[in-house]
């Protein structure tokens, strides 16, 4: 069975539901603007837990929140959610696309991804994902970051970030907190031919007094901020960083925290309403 969830926000809560869907749906979203000015959030799912889970926390986030639960048809879905996942190119090196694409798809010379859509964030369609495989992208031709170097994927979701960087020649280390995310992280791995991406259940306490070469940490602003410091050690002295799932609004904040770590000012990409932060020898 296939289950609908409505979200109703108000104006001022749109970055708010948004972002916060971009950390926990990985398989996209639909937004209707309603006529009273709200938006309307629709997402679908299988799993009712996934649903009930989901709908728990945006209740928690803002209890006013309209949010109505609903089953609905599946078999014209199937068709549409499949035709929703299209190749997506991001920056000079990757190309991201489900796995039912990856036979009849022209690689254009880049080097593919191949991500399985679960429940864990980062399928290539959101833009901080995109921005971060834009700025891993940039930093290996820039050769700043290179073959045999290490990297820390901090808030690994579907283990998109770890995988572009593999595919680059790099080993390392995804993290995130969500069970389901680090299953979902192991089978793309694995669909992938990963061996020198290790996945791990946690966050930063797993990797004390380790440095790399690279780290990625696709997360929150919240939690961005909270971790600076944690962050800021992992980093190789000269090492790259890169901050993602930015709000362009709080990009300020985010910087200012890793600023009075003793980075230098980021530089900033930005898509839409994203920015990601990216330091290419950090210090």
């Amino acid at each position: 069975m296939l289950f609908r969830c409505d979200i109703l926000a108000a104006e001022d809560m749109v970055d708010v539901v948004s972002g916060m869907l971009a950390m926990r749906v990985s398989s996209g979203w639909e937004e209707q603007s309603l006529p009273d000015g709200r938006v309307c959030f629709v997402v679908h799912a299988h799993d009712v837990l996934f649903i009930q889970g989901l709908t728990k926390e945006l209740h928690v986030l803002h209890p006013s929140l309209d949010i109505v639960v609903s089953s609905v048809t599946e078999q014209d879905w199937q068709q549409v959610w499949r035709e929703y996942f299209t190749p997506v190119a991001c920056g000079e090196c990757f190309l991201v696309l489900p796995p039912w694409r990856e036979r009849d798809t022209l690689l254009g010379g880049r080097l593919p991804i191949i991500i399985e859509p679960r429940s864990a964030f980062g399928t290539g369609h959101h833009a901080s994902t995109v921005l971060c495989l834009e700025a891993i992208s940039e930093l290996y031709q820039a050769g700043c970051v290179a073959e045999g170097m290490s990297f820390l994927d901090l808030g690994t979701g579907s283990g998109i970030l770890g995988i572009g960087c593999c595919r680059l020649g790099l080993r390392g280390i995804g993290l995130d907190t969500d069970p389901l995310a680090v299953e979902n992280a192991l089978e793309n791995k694995e669909r992938n031919n990963c061996r020198k991406f290790r996945l791990a259940m946690g966050s930063m306490e797993c990797v004390k007094r380790r440095h790399f070469d690279l780290v990625l940490a696709n997360i929150l602003a919240g939690p961005l901020r909270e971790l600076a410091p944690d962050i800021g050690r992992a980093v190789k002295k000269n090492g790259c960083l890169v901050l993602s799932g930015i709000l362009t609004t709080q990009a300020d904040e985010v910087e200012a925290s890793y600023r009075h770590e003793g980075f230098s000012a980021a530089r900033r990409k930005q898509a839409g309403e994203w920015t990601a932060l990216i330091w290419d020898g950090a210090m």
